[in-house]
């Protein structure tokens, strides 16, 4: 026997302020509640004198949760049923559930030095407002959905991101939308339904959590690199435990997805199988996956330093806080001048920790854009770009923070009028085709789209209709179907694809066409998500742009140049629809002279000759980073030297699932890139009518193909 001694307090970081709970009438009516949680049942904490553990506690109904030792012994807390006071304590490898899969398609890169070689760069703290659904197949008690918010909040922590539960969603009498064996119909009718509930409840990503048994294997499906995207930012997870932890370890799994993670290739996890392996393992078995590793947390800066994840800047309002307004709980709240922690954790200069007030002559204490316990001046930069389709934020002079984070809008153009920015990442077909084939790659002429993918097979398409069979090209859509590249390289990056080399002859002149297939090494693994379609958001013309595999007007889908008219030229909108006015125009339209910037973003530095700009530099423990997690503040950083323009990073990218932007119940669509098990007959929506864009330049004269498979296949991982 032995005893453990357990430290821990109520999660006052388990809930977002706001936090709703939505149920449903049987006729459908929501019924949206704001419910009192400053005495919830949900704690944190850790095991004293154990460096590294973690302890996840709930009281709701008996005593459950995870006690996690060290990355190799954890222990489970669980009621015996139909006993009051006794519980189950056992090891988490103990826990036995039927084993399970991703169904994404994984991708091992092959070139592993291009991973080492990448340093983590130091990102501060960012957020994740997440809204939980359960269907009504699942329904059961809400305490389960929460503990497994409760887990989230602990998996995602060593990322430096924070979980915070705003809203909670019950189909208690019938399902709000289609869902179905199929995880793939189901996670398409899913994001539609989630696409419309925007406007209403401000949420980042959204996961579904149904009892609907899915097909095959699969226990879980989402897009990749979708986070923040009104689209495609969430995921469907079955619920394939009684355990909450594990369905809490899927939907870390899918939200992984959704940050640009990728499925662990060999040599990435350390953590033994026997006590749960990584969270981002293609196979999910027992015990439960609880860790990330090294090579997650690159796969993530890489995502984050393309332009993703633009929303997770802003922490959740807290002016109604989880568990109580407090002097020393780390939050600065209303009546607060300052909030370093305690008495005995505060170490920051400025702030008096007994009563959260100033000390003589300071006008701040925390955020990016104080120093030294003064006010940054206004226009001072206090958040660099991170790509092109990012905006820069500027201190206001007003306050001690940074103003949140703003991005260019959907539909702006990027990488010189050759593409369109989507979801803060700038889409082209050279990064897609330099992903699938490495460096020297470049795309191929347009007549190899339109010859390869007007065969409408495997190897040249436009996703599938809604019978599941390959569906031709039109000519307009062509640019939207599988990639085709030129490269000297002999095989694909991803080590479960294989070449497909096409050659095109006109006129005498060979033309080289590359595109890239995942072969089923079964008939019962399904639909697989092709990595080698044309990702989403992509320009295919002009006015133009890749939408579930069909090349759709801008129109329909952007507003970027609507609203673009309101900034008289002389800016661009944000993603808050709002201008963002070039240097000497001001907000709100860049109609009279001033200095810049926007409403949102704060005012650009003024000119002057000879002048340099002080620059703020945001590390990890900046202060306002600091105190969302609760811990003790610390001085502000010392001033550094003017930033120096530097190349854009090189950012390869992952392509992402074609998903459209809503339907209706009897209509379906293809999904573009993954991988599904034992999937067939995905429904789709039929091709809307539209103008083409503009003919081809390309002549279409004496045209020869021939087109062979190279096979390169390497170990599988299931």
């Amino acid at each position: 026997p032995f005893c453990l001694c357990l430290c821990f307090a109520i999660g006052r970081h388990l809930f977002a302020p706001g936090y709703t709970e939505t149920h449903y009438t049987p006729a459908g009516v929501p019924q949206t509640v704001t419910l009192n949680h400053t005495d919830h049942c949900f704690y944190h904490g850790a095991v004293r004198g154990v460096g590294q553990s973690s302890v996840a506690l709930s009281t709701c109904t008996g005593l459950r949760g995870l006690i996690v030792l060290s990355p190799d012994l954890s222990y489970v807390i669980e009621p015996i049923p139909e006993s009051r006071e006794q519980h189950w304590v056992y090891r988490l490898e103990h826990l036995k559930v039927p084993p399970g899969s991703c169904g994404y398609q994984h991708a091992e890169p092959t070139d592993r030095r291009r991973l080492q070689e990448f340093v983590r760069p130091l990102n501060p703290m960012k957020y994740v407002e997440l809204l939980l659904v359960a269907d009504y197949a699942e329904v059961r008690d809400a305490q389960k959905l929460h503990f497994i918010s409760s887990s989230l909040l602990q998996f995602y922590k060593a990322l430096n991101i924070r979980v915070a539960l705003v809203g909670l969603d019950i189909w208690n009498h019938r399902d709000q939308c289609d869902v179905s064996e199929n995880p793939y119909s189901t996670l398409w009718s899913f994001l539609a339904w989630r696409r419309k509930q925007l406007a209403r409840r401000k949420h980042d990503n959204a996961h579904l959590i149904t009892g609907v048994q899915f097909r095959g294997t699969t226990v879980g499906l989402a897009p990749l690199m979708a986070m923040c995207s009104d689209f495609q930012s969430g995921g469907v997870n079955m619920d394939h435990s009684s355990s909450a932890i594990g369905v809490a370890a899927t939907i870390a799994h899918e939200m992984g997805h959704n940050f640009g993670m990728n499925h662990d290739s060999s040599g990435c996890c350390t953590a033994r199988s026997e006590d749960g392996g990584c969270i981002m393992g293609a196979a999910i078995g027992h015990p439960f996956p609880r860790v990330f590793n090294k090579c997650n947390e690159k796969e993530l800066d890489r995502y984050l330093l393309s332009g993703g994840g633009m929303c997770l800047s802003n922490m959740p309002d807290t002016r109604t806080l989880v568990g109580g307004k407090r002097c020393g709980n780390g939050y600065l709240e209303d009546g607060e001048q300052c909030d370093c922690g305690e008495v005995e954790e505060c170490d920051n200069p400025c702030c008096n920790a007994a009563d959260c007030s100033l000390k003589p002559g300071a006008e701040c204490a925390h955020g990016t854009c104080c120093h030294q316990c003064k006010l940054v001046s206004s226009g001072t930069l206090c958040r660099e770009t991170s790509g092109q389709c990012d905006l820069p934020e500027h201190c206001t002079g007003k306050s001690s923070f940074c103003p949140l984070n703003a991005y260019k809008m959907d539909g702006t153009d990027c990488s010189r009028g050759t593409a369109y920015c989507y979801s803060g990442m700038c889409l082209t077909y050279q990064q897609q085709c330099s992903q699938l084939w490495g460096r020297g790659a470049r795309p191929a002429p347009d007549l190899c789209f339109e010859r390869v993918n007007a065969a409408g097979d495997p190897f040249g398409n436009c996703g599938k209709d809604i019978n599941g069979h390959y569906r031709k090209c039109e000519a307009r859509d062509a640019k939207c179907g599988k990639i085709q590249c030129q490269s000297s390289a002999s095989k694909p990056v991803a080590s479960n694809a294989v070449a497909i080399d096409t050659t095109i002859t006109v006129n005498g002149r060979r033309i080289s066409c590359r595109g890239t297939h995942i072969y089923k090494p079964t008939e019962d693994e399904g639909d697989i998500l092709d990595p080698g379609l044309v990702m989403t958001g992509t320009k295919c013309g002009s006015h133009h742009v890749c939408f579930e595999g069909n090349c759709i007007n801008t129109s329909r889908v952007f507003e970027a140049e609507v609203c673009s008219k309101q900034c008289h030229g002389r800016g661009v909108c944000n993603n808050n629809k709002n201008c963002h006015c070039d240097s000497g125009w001001a907000p709100p339209d860049c109609s009279r002279p001033g200095k810049g910037g926007s409403d949102d973003s704060g005012p650009l530095p003024p000119k002057s000759e000879g002048g340099s700009e002080l620059h703020v530099e945001v590390t990890p423990v900046s202060v306002s980073c600091v105190q969302a997690i609760g811990t003790p503040a610390i001085p502000p950083a010392p001033p550094v030297s003017p930033p120096q323009p530097a190349p854009e990073p090189s950012i390869h990218f992952q392509p992402l699932p074609a998903f459209p932007p809503g339907r209706s119940s009897d209509t379906g669509s293809s999904l573009g890139p993954a991988h599904g098990v034992g999937m067939k007959n995905v429904p789709r929506r039929p091709p809307p009518k539209r103008p083409p864009p503009p003919a081809p330049k390309l002549p279409v004269p004496q045209v020869r193909l021939s087109q062979t498979h190279h096979v390169h296949f390497s170990s599988r991982m299931v």
